[in-house]
């Protein structure tokens, strides 16, 4: 494993930019009554209840520059590499996987992007 590029402000910048853009979506899918995925947010912590009752979190850790999702069906690692999040054993970036957990624990197909403006 590589160590990350980033200083730890900008990993503190990174961090707090991702986990906005995922509550921005879910508010916007609450508002256009797409689906009801309730947040919480504490620090770089971010719990995201599923209709179902079953969870998603999403956890800032700083000292290792990585951030963490647990989903119903396991836990990821993402390093920040090449201006992207990416998975620590496949490579797979992380808005992907997000969204692929968010559509099999919602029983409906969401995506969430990188906010690119």
């Amino acid at each position: 494993m590589t160590a990350s590029s980033l200083s730890d402000s900008e990993y503190h910048q990174q961090t707090a930019s991702l986990l906005a853009v995922i509550e921005a979506q879910m508010d916007r899918w609450l508002e256009q009554d797409v689906v009801d995925i309730d947040t919480h947010r504490t620090g770089g912590l971010l719990e995201l209840a599923m209709p179902d009752g079953s969870k998603i979190v999403i956890n800032t850790q700083p000292p290792l520059h990585e951030i963490w999702l647990a989903a119903r069906a396991g836990g990821y690692h993402f390093r920040h590499e090449a201006g992207r999040w990416v998975d620590t054993r496949d490579g797979q970036e992380f808005f992907a996987c997000l969204s692929h957990h968010l559509s099999l624990q919602a029983g409906r197909s969401l995506v969430v992007a990188p906010d690119v403006s």
